[in-house]
């Protein structure tokens, strides 16, 4: 995958890097904020779109524009999350024994074997320090880590992967840093970048984790369901969105936990990665599945 120059001159060399360092700063992050969710923004919105050819069709816009850059990033689909259920209805409804992509983006499935130092997108950490939880890093071992991988041109906005109870959530403030390869290759940037987990006890799939990591240069995370009447959560039900900034969801699985259908390896790209759509079917009906790990 290709860097852009800034990117280059940001993480390769000493002048970037120093820049890097201001960059990251609390403070300046919440001015990037500020500037992005205000009128003088929306400037950047038809660029934005002509640059990275994003599709508009579908989506809700308003009359007479955004309003904002992040109003425009944060946009919603009419098509996103359609066929959820609604709270009164069976758990065995439409979606029940699925495991579906959380998001639009890349996907890359990777093993894990124990509590050892793993890649990735060539970044090196392991389960603890990503979880801060050693217990609950020990129930992974073994397991399997889900990678979704956001670009600009995708929709930011992300549902819940399965049915299930919601146990606990956690918040890990950190530093912001751009997730692009030439980034990985320079810091631990999984370690570094802010990130929200919620630990679910699923039906289908046992314990899972699913976790939201923001990035550069805002990367915020906004969660809808942090306090709720009820803990329990229906897979294609909107979780939240991604403000500006790079951004990748994480889903961990216990051992065995899941068998994927077999057109999802079909599709693999040059970089081995899986192109998904937010919603979409990454497993069979329990007893179905053509295509185990």
């Amino acid at each position: 995958m290709k860097e852009s120059v800034s990117l280059r001159f940001l993480y390769g060399t000493a002048p970037g890097r120093l820049m890097l360092r201001l960059l990251v700063q609390p403070r300046v992050s919440k001015a990037a904020g500020r500037f992005l969710s205000s009128r003088a923004s929306a400037w950047i919105v038809p660029y934005y779109i002509r640059k990275h050819e994003i599709d508009m069709e579908g989506v809700e816009a308003p009359q007479g524009g955004f309003a904002s850059f992040n109003a425009f990033f944060t946009r919603r689909r009419r098509d996103a999350f359609k066929g959820i259920r609604s709270d009164a209805e069976s758990s065995d409804g439409l979606f029940a024994g699925h495991l579906l992509s959380p998001c639009d983006g890349f996907l890359t499935p990777i093993p894990i074997h124990g509590n050892t130092i793993f890649d990735i997108k060539h970044t090196r950490f392991s389960l603890e320090d990503l979880l801060k939880d050693k217990a609950l890093a020990a129930r992974f071992w073994d397991g399997l880590a889900l990678v979704f991988r956001l670009t600009p041109s995708n929709y930011h906005r992300y549902c819940y992967a399965a049915d299930g109870t919601v146990l606990r959530h956690r918040r890990i403030s950190g530093k912001l840093h751009c997730v692009r390869p030439i980034a990985l290759r320079e810091i631990p940037v999984f370690v570094q970048n802010s990130r929200e987990y919620q630990v679910m006890r699923t039906k289908k799939f046992g314990l899972m984790v699913q976790m939201e990591i923001g990035a550069l240069l805002v990367g915020k995370i906004c969660n809808e369901r942090l306090t709720m009447e009820t803990n329990y959560v229906h897979a294609r039900e909107e979780k939240g969105y991604f403000e500006f900034g790079g951004s990748t969801i994480l889903l961990l699985l216990e051992k065995d936990a899941v068998c994927f259908r077999k057109a999802l390896y079909e599709r693999k790209n040059e970089n081995g990665e899986i192109p998904v759509r937010a919603g979409e079917l990454l497993s069979d009906e329990i007893g179905r599945a053509v295509h185990c790990r």
